[in-house]
């Protein structure tokens, strides 16, 4: 005996039947958590930052007295800047070493296997751990440049502005590096093998694949990790507070750096606050361009008509 399914009911209707998105009630723990950890602390700190206060008693209202002494503090000002050219720093040493590194790991060696698990230790570190190692393993006094003055001059590489910038520069890409390649080495993993066979019996060399296949494919992957970086090195903190605390004098005051300065240093809360608000429409506003010029937001497949 044989059993018909009802008439105007076919197999694929059947699966959209079985499949459907969830409903709105999963969101809502989400939604919730993101609510009181993100979106509340934000519009307080919003309001905050029209506000004076010191950390005691109840803030005053003043205004947008903090917005116009942002727009006249050339320190400020100074310090956006610093944070943009540290931030294309990072982006730009980062990102083709992060590429390289993490398609060379893509392979099936087992050796690759072993060198990118020593070389992914950094990620077990946290950003003030290494920033105290690399601040005594480059202390001028008892660190490698006072041992190297043929390479390193008078060993103060944190006493110009110029080399201080380039030991954060530096210290981000040792820490840093590892978790972008990381990440390029999931998106090369993913590329189809027969896309290479394909190259392959056309005469193409590993350069030429590199350029033709492995990049394209990689887009959307590099658009994503170089975001991470442009919010990770504006809002970076720790790295600059412990390597160079601002120095020397105000060469090494990010914003962010800035912002914990009048926080907890200078008791100005309110000020802090709407230096805070500058970060976040900064980073957010970077992202958002970087998403729509590079076509990221309608996500089309790379391996369409594959």
């Amino acid at each position: 005996m044989t059993t018909r399914a009802p008439q105007g009911r076919t197999r694929s209707g059947a699966a959209d039947l079985q499949v459907g998105r969830p409903g709105v009630v999963w969101a809502l723990p989400a939604a919730l958590f993101f609510g009181l950890f993100a979106l509340l602390p934000m519009v307080l700190v919003l309001v905050l930052s029209f506000t004076q206060w010191s950390g005691l008693g109840s803030p005053e209202f003043v205004g947008t007295e903090n917005w116009s002494r942002l727009l006249d503090d050339p320190v400020m000002l100074k310090s956006i800047g610093l944070s943009l050219v540290l931030t294309a720093l990072g982006v730009v040493t980062q990102t083709p070493v992060a590429m390289l590194l993490g398609v060379w790991a893509a392979g099936h060696q087992w050796n690759r296997a072993v060198l990118s698990a020593i070389f992914f230790v950094p990620l077990l570190l946290s950003a003030a751990a290494v920033s105290v190692l690399w601040r005594a393993v480059l202390d001028p006094n008892f660190g490698v440049p006072a041992q190297m003055e043929w390479l390193f001059g008078d060993g103060n590489l944190f006493g110009n502005q110029s080399t201080a910038i380039a030991v954060l520069v530096f210290v981000s890409l040792w820490q840093f590096t590892p978790l972008h390649a990381l990440i390029y080495q999931g998106a090369a993993k993913a590329v189809p093998p027969m896309l290479y066979e394909a190259a392959e019996i056309d005469g193409a060399g590993r350069v030429r694949s590199f350029f033709a296949i492995t990049l394209p494919q990689l887009r959307n992957t590099m658009i994503t990790s170089v975001i991470l970086m442009v919010v990770g090195g504006l809002t970076t903190f720790d790295t600059v507070l412990i390597l160079t605390n601002g120095g020397p004098g105000t060469d090494t005051t990010i914003t962010a750096f800035y912002m914990y300065q009048k926080a907890f240093r200078g008791f100005d809360f309110g000020l802090a606050s709407a230096i805070a608000v500058v970060l976040v429409v900064a980073a957010t506003a970077i992202s958002l361009v970087m998403v729509r010029l590079s076509g990221y937001d309608k996500m089309r497949s790379e391996l369409e008509g594959v």
